[in-house]
């Protein structure tokens, strides 16, 4: 029996280790059990092998990939899954992202108030999806541990907001704190940034970008995780510190509100970094503060389940499939 093939179309490769990455490799071992598929940066009819299906990652980035696919295969089916850009900023403005919206026989987005951010007309087509992470056994502190470690991991450019993160390490005045910073620097400014804050402030440390699965063991031995971002789609750092144990400190933005609930303790305005401070003050020297992220985050963690996500990529694909009557095999 000849497999389907499906490309997944996504605006970075292996090399940027970054959300869109993470997302398209998971998706693509879930689906190679039962498909052929390739994940790739663009796509073209003229050169290209043409598959039964397109996943598209990012409604303006993958526009030129969506557009051609479209116009050659307009009865197959394409899935739009939006990232945080997508949903909080392009597709308010930009006229591709739009058009990408249009063409797209279903959408995904990648928390519950995604959906919010869309045109009511749309919303009938679009599936919320949660990304995973595999469990990871929590880190046990010691009750005499004289240090609190917490990281913040994300590439240094303004989406993620570093700047208030770096602040916050000059405000925080708990002794034992540790801020560790990892992430590339994709805005040499924010880089140079860093090496100052570093530079300026003992407690902050910048470990630059860093392997993928080192970097969930430098989460895992934290005692807490920092998200900062303007905005998010669905942070898959969000998913790895919930499935290692790690309590979470959010700005309150709707895509890390879709993440860990309308009810959560964590939230700090966004850009504050004086409540952000007294936030990371209070997590180290309150216990029954503490205790709350965790419990509040362990409630969520189903919702990350490998296991669920797998299930629901799969069911979308298929179904798509099944109601298509194109071919399905490469041509």
């Amino acid at each position: 029996m000849i497999k389907s093939y499906i490309a997944i179309i996504g605006p970075a490769l292996a090399k940027a280790n970054n959300g869109n990455w993470q997302t398209a490799r998971r998706w693509q071992q879930f689906l190679r059990v039962d498909y052929r598929v390739a994940c790739m940066t663009a796509w073209q009819a003229q050169t290209d092998a043409a598959p039964a299906l397109m996943i598209a990652l990012h409604a303006r980035r993958s526009a030129p990939a969506i557009a051609a696919f479209a116009a050659a295969f307009p009865k197959r089916p394409l899935v739009l899954v939006l990232t945080g850009t997508d949903l909080y900023r392009d597709i308010d403005s930009d006229p591709a992202a739009q058009r990408s919206l249009h063409l797209a026989t279903r959408i995904v987005v990648l928390q519950e108030a995604g959906l919010l951010a869309l045109p009511p007309a749309l919303r009938k087509k679009t599936q919320v999806i949660y990304q995973s992470a595999a469990s990871l056994q929590p880190h046990e502190r010691s009750a005499r541990a004289r240090s609190f470690s917490v990281i913040m991991i994300g590439h240094l450019r303004a989406e993620k907001d570093p700047q208030t993160y770096m602040q916050a390490a000059a405000l925080v005045t708990t002794p034992g704190v540790r801020l560790l910073h990892v992430g590339a620097a994709l805005e040499p400014a924010l880089g140079e940034l860093a090496q100052q804050t570093q530079a300026a402030i003992g407690r902050y440390a910048w470990r630059g970008a860093l392997p993928q699965p080192q970097t969930r063991q430098c989460l895992k031995r934290s005692a807490l995780m920092v998200i900062s971002s303007r905005m998010e789609g669905g942070a898959n750092v969000i998913i790895e510190a919930v499935t290692s144990g790690v309590p979470v400190l959010a700005s309150d933005i709707p895509g890390n509100r879709g993440m860990l609930g309308p009810d959560y303790g964590g939230y700090f305005p966004l850009g504050d970094s004086a409540v952000l401070a007294r936030m990371i003050d209070r997590a180290a020297t309150d216990p029954a503060f503490y205790a709350l992220l965790r419990r509040q985050c362990e409630r969520r963690a189903p919702l990350f389940a490998p296991a669920r996500e797998r299930a629901a990529v799969v069911e979308l694909v298929d179904n798509c499939l099944s109601h298509s009557k194109q071919p399905t095999g490469i041509q």
